[in-house]
Protein backbone atom coordinates (compact mmCIF):
# COMPACT_ATOMS: atom_id res chain seq x y z
CA UNK A 1 0.00 0.00 0.00
CA UNK A 2 2.79 2.40 0.86
CA UNK A 3 4.52 1.54 -2.42
CA UNK A 4 1.51 2.48 -4.58
CA UNK A 5 1.12 5.79 -2.71
CA UNK A 6 4.80 6.58 -3.34
CA UNK A 7 4.41 5.62 -7.01
CA UNK A 8 1.33 7.83 -7.41
CA UNK A 9 3.12 10.78 -5.78
CA UNK A 10 6.13 10.32 -8.11
CA UNK A 11 3.83 10.18 -11.13
CA UNK A 12 2.14 13.43 -10.05
CA UNK A 13 5.56 15.09 -9.73
CA UNK A 14 6.55 13.86 -13.20
CA UNK A 15 3.29 15.16 -14.68
CA UNK A 16 3.73 18.53 -12.97
CA UNK A 17 7.28 18.84 -14.35
CA UNK A 18 6.03 17.85 -17.80
CA UNK A 19 3.26 20.45 -17.69
CA UNK A 20 5.67 23.16 -16.53
CA UNK A 21 8.18 22.38 -19.30
CA UNK A 22 5.41 22.46 -21.92
CA UNK A 23 4.28 25.90 -20.73
CA UNK A 24 7.59 27.56 -21.65
CA UNK A 25 6.87 30.26 -24.21
CA UNK A 26 8.44 29.72 -27.62
CA UNK A 27 8.41 32.01 -30.60
CA UNK A 28 9.71 35.15 -32.28
CA UNK A 29 10.19 38.65 -30.91
CA UNK A 30 10.96 42.16 -32.08
CA UNK A 31 12.98 44.72 -30.14
CA UNK A 32 12.22 48.30 -31.20
CA UNK A 33 15.18 50.45 -30.21
CA UNK A 34 16.28 54.05 -30.38
CA UNK A 35 19.85 55.20 -30.86
CA UNK A 36 20.21 58.82 -29.70
CA UNK A 37 23.49 59.59 -31.53
CA UNK A 38 25.52 58.50 -34.54
CA UNK A 39 28.07 56.01 -33.25
CA UNK A 40 30.52 53.34 -34.35
CA UNK A 41 30.03 50.15 -32.35
CA UNK A 42 32.33 47.13 -32.31
CA UNK A 43 29.97 44.19 -32.98
CA UNK A 44 31.85 41.00 -32.12
CA UNK A 45 33.46 39.37 -35.16
CA UNK A 46 31.72 41.85 -37.49
CA UNK A 47 34.02 44.58 -36.18
CA UNK A 48 33.22 48.29 -36.14
CA UNK A 49 29.91 49.29 -37.68
CA UNK A 50 28.75 52.89 -38.09
CA UNK A 51 25.15 53.36 -36.92
CA UNK A 52 23.09 56.48 -37.60
CA UNK A 53 20.95 57.87 -34.82
CA UNK A 54 17.34 56.83 -35.14
CA UNK A 55 15.10 53.79 -34.80
CA UNK A 56 15.98 50.14 -35.30
CA UNK A 57 14.06 46.88 -35.11
CA UNK A 58 15.77 43.60 -34.25
CA UNK A 59 14.11 40.24 -34.90
CA UNK A 60 15.01 37.16 -32.89
CA UNK A 61 13.57 33.87 -31.79
CA UNK A 62 13.68 31.68 -28.72
CA UNK A 63 12.33 28.19 -29.00
CA UNK A 64 13.41 27.35 -25.48
CA UNK A 65 12.26 30.26 -23.32
CA UNK A 66 10.94 33.31 -25.16
CA UNK A 67 10.16 35.34 -22.05
CA UNK A 68 13.58 34.59 -20.54
CA UNK A 69 15.27 35.74 -23.75
CA UNK A 70 13.30 38.99 -23.80
CA UNK A 71 14.07 39.62 -20.12
CA UNK A 72 17.76 39.02 -20.83
CA UNK A 73 17.72 41.67 -23.57
CA UNK A 74 16.07 44.10 -21.16
CA UNK A 75 18.78 43.64 -18.50
CA UNK A 76 21.53 46.26 -18.40
CA UNK A 77 24.30 44.04 -17.03
CA UNK A 78 24.90 40.92 -19.06
CA UNK A 79 27.68 39.14 -20.88
CA UNK A 80 27.96 40.18 -24.53
CA UNK A 81 27.13 37.04 -26.46
CA UNK A 82 25.00 38.01 -29.48
CA UNK A 83 25.43 40.92 -31.91
CA UNK A 84 22.41 42.62 -30.35
CA UNK A 85 24.13 42.65 -26.94
CA UNK A 86 26.85 44.96 -28.31
CA UNK A 87 24.26 47.22 -29.94
CA UNK A 88 22.08 47.45 -26.82
CA UNK A 89 24.97 48.93 -24.83
CA UNK A 90 24.32 52.11 -26.89
CA UNK A 91 20.60 51.88 -27.77
CA UNK A 92 17.46 51.93 -25.64
CA UNK A 93 14.69 49.39 -26.08
CA UNK A 94 11.44 51.33 -26.41
CA UNK A 95 9.05 48.50 -27.36
CA UNK A 96 9.01 44.72 -27.47
CA UNK A 97 6.62 42.58 -29.48
CA UNK A 98 6.34 38.80 -29.51
CA UNK A 99 4.49 35.98 -31.17
CA UNK A 100 4.23 32.55 -29.62
CA UNK A 101 4.92 29.73 -32.05
CA UNK A 102 6.77 26.43 -32.08
CA UNK A 103 8.07 27.08 -35.61
CA UNK A 104 11.09 29.32 -36.15
CA UNK A 105 9.66 32.43 -37.83
CA UNK A 106 12.44 34.98 -37.36
CA UNK A 107 13.82 34.57 -40.88
CA UNK A 108 10.38 35.01 -42.48
CA UNK A 109 9.91 38.17 -40.43
CA UNK A 110 13.41 39.37 -41.33
CA UNK A 111 12.68 38.94 -45.04
CA UNK A 112 9.51 41.04 -44.69
CA UNK A 113 11.37 43.74 -42.75
CA UNK A 114 14.09 43.76 -45.41
CA UNK A 115 11.52 44.65 -48.09
CA UNK A 116 10.46 47.83 -46.25
CA UNK A 117 13.46 48.98 -44.18
CA UNK A 118 17.23 49.39 -44.47
CA UNK A 119 19.20 46.39 -43.22
CA UNK A 120 22.45 46.35 -41.24
CA UNK A 121 24.46 43.82 -43.26
CA UNK A 122 25.15 40.45 -41.57
CA UNK A 123 23.84 41.62 -38.19
CA UNK A 124 22.36 38.88 -36.01
CA UNK A 125 22.19 36.27 -38.74
CA UNK A 126 25.37 34.22 -38.41
CA UNK A 127 23.23 31.06 -38.03
CA UNK A 128 21.07 31.56 -41.15
CA UNK A 129 21.19 32.89 -44.71
CA UNK A 130 19.34 36.18 -44.08
CA UNK A 131 20.94 39.50 -45.04
CA UNK A 132 20.28 40.84 -41.55
CA UNK A 133 18.16 40.64 -38.43
CA UNK A 134 18.57 44.37 -37.61
CA UNK A 135 16.78 47.03 -39.63
CA UNK A 136 16.68 50.83 -39.67
CA UNK A 137 13.79 53.15 -40.50
CA UNK A 138 11.56 55.91 -39.22
CA UNK A 139 9.39 55.08 -36.23
CA UNK A 140 6.35 55.35 -38.52
CA UNK A 141 7.78 52.86 -41.04
CA UNK A 142 8.67 50.43 -38.25
CA UNK A 143 5.25 50.81 -36.59
CA UNK A 144 3.41 50.19 -39.88
CA UNK A 145 5.23 46.96 -40.65
CA UNK A 146 5.13 45.70 -37.05
CA UNK A 147 1.37 46.25 -36.99
CA UNK A 148 1.08 43.78 -39.90
CA UNK A 149 2.80 40.96 -37.96
CA UNK A 150 -0.06 40.12 -35.56
CA UNK A 151 2.24 40.22 -32.53
CA UNK A 152 1.51 41.00 -28.90
CA UNK A 153 3.11 43.82 -26.92
CA UNK A 154 5.43 42.66 -24.15
CA UNK A 155 4.95 44.93 -21.14
CA UNK A 156 8.05 46.13 -19.30
CA UNK A 157 9.32 49.11 -17.36
CA UNK A 158 10.53 51.57 -20.00
CA UNK A 159 13.02 52.99 -17.48
CA UNK A 160 14.90 49.67 -17.41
Amino acid sequence: MKTSQTYNKLCEQCLNKYEISNNIMKGAYLLITELKNDVTIHIGKLGGIRFSKGFYVYVGSALNGLEQRIKRHLRKNKKTHWHIDYFLKHAKIINVFYKENTAKEECLIAKRLDKKLFSVSSFGCSDCTCKSHLFYGTIEEIKNIVDSFDMKIYSFDANH
